[in-house]
């Protein structure tokens, strides 16, 4: 099923269908991960925010993808107690000496 819709400015978008595995969405994928990493130019920034206002499976893997970068970073953010760390120093001192003994 195709239909016609407008997006910003009046231009106009054809979307063939909800199935995020078409062609047009398959090549918004990586767009869509660009656009929240700030890696796209504002010209396109404009292409795919008017491509998931319209494509649902799209719009709700942009979503994901920002949710899951959102839970990470934060989780990055954490420091190790210091017992821990420093016995993970021990662990990785006493592989290397493993190594370069064996």
């Amino acid at each position: 099923m195709s239909d016609l819709t407008h997006g910003p400015a009046g231009h106009e978008h054809v979307h063939v269908s909800d199935d995020p595995s078409n062609a047009e969405c398959a090549d918004f994928l990586e767009r869509i991960v660009r656009l929240i990493d700030n890696e796209l130019e504002a010209g396109d920034c404009a292409v795919v925010r008017a491509h998931i206002d319209s494509c649902s499976p799209c719009l709700e893997r942009y979503d994901l993808q920002r949710t899951v970068k959102a839970v990470v970073a934060r989780s990055c953010g954490e420091t190790a107690p210091a017992d821990l760390r420093e016995r993970v120093r021990i662990q990785i001192q006493q592989i290397q000496v493993q190594i370069t003994e064996g």
